[in-house]
């Protein structure tokens, strides 16, 4: 059968996706977070997942405000990166598994998830920063996608609660499909910052340590965060981090801790990457 072997929390910072992409890794603002990912991809390189399972959120790359699913899951072959008004990004068109993505499909929605299925959809930054923070700057990227958009721009968002109940379905719905292959899944945006209005660009360290502590450490406690506690502590961009606990919920009950890097500030974000394992 499949089998999630790892899961992966990452920023989806677009300046990351704009230093990777014209070289500006070694410059002093940047080197001290890129010195953080070598041994992130190596974990990835020696993982070798043949899906990866991303989790993220859309920027008006697929959806408007005329349509915003709460959940959407991408089950074409390909995936081509979003023009955001400069150009699409300088990566590989993303693979898709669309055996295994309508196979999540059914299984979810008969594990009641109401998706919204997707047969073309353009991914952002929101999807591709964090295969390059994973997986550097390849000619083709060396696993298949399947993207999960999740709505966390218009309110209302889904709650932490919905997003872990959803990550654990997606655990069942990988583990039913008949095929010997291995799954990674992201979940990414976050951490802490705000882009707009009085309090734009805070950004809470604390809250954002004690979040990466409490998905091995206190999971409970994330599982019932209410909305409003994400947005007074990290900020009204802050609630992407719902979709962590998506990968959280895809390890099982029990989860430790490989790798953890975080770094402030990437842009006005705070940026942070961590890589958990079912224990």
């Amino acid at each position: 059968m499949a089998r999630i072997l790892g899961g992966v929390g990452a920023s989806h910072v677009p300046a990351v996706g704009a230093a990777i992409d014209y070289g500006k890794q070694d410059e002093p603002y940047w080197q001290p977070y890129f010195a953080g990912l070598p041994a992130a991809r190596q974990w990835m390189a020696d993982s070798r997942p043949d899906v990866c399972i991303v989790a993220y959120n859309d920027h008006a790359s697929a959806f408007s405000l005329e349509i915003i699913p709460t959940f959407a899951l991408g089950v074409a072959p390909r995936f081509e990166p979003a023009d955001e008004a400069f150009g699409p990004r300088r990566v590989p068109s993303l693979v898709g598994h669309p055996e295994l993505a309508w196979h999540l499909a059914e299984s979810l929605i008969h594990d009641e998830f109401d998706l919204t299925i997707v047969n073309e959809m353009p991914v952002d930054h929101g999807c591709t920063v964090p295969m390059s923070v994973m997986f550097g700057q390849p000619d083709e990227w060396p696993t298949r996608i399947i993207p999960l958009c999740v709505n966390v721009i218009q309110y209302p968002p889904p709650t932490g609660h919905r997003c872990f109940e959803l990550g654990r379905a997606i655990r069942r719905a990988v583990e039913s499909y008949d095929e010997d292959m291995t799954v990674v899944v992201f979940g990414t945006g976050g951490m802490s910052h705000q882009l707009q209005g009085q309090r734009a660009g805070l950004i809470n360290a604390d809250f954002d340590v004690t979040f990466l502590d409490d998905l091995t450490g206190d999971l409970q406690r994330l599982v019932e965060l209410p909305h409003g506690t994400y947005l007074r502590e990290a900020g009204s961009e802050g609630i992407e981090l719902v979709m962590w606990l998506i990968m959280r919920g895809a390890l099982g009950d029990e989860a430790k801790e490989v790798y953890r890097h975080h770094h402030v500030p990437t842009s006005n974000t705070s940026n942070g990457l961590i890589i958990l394992e079912p224990a």
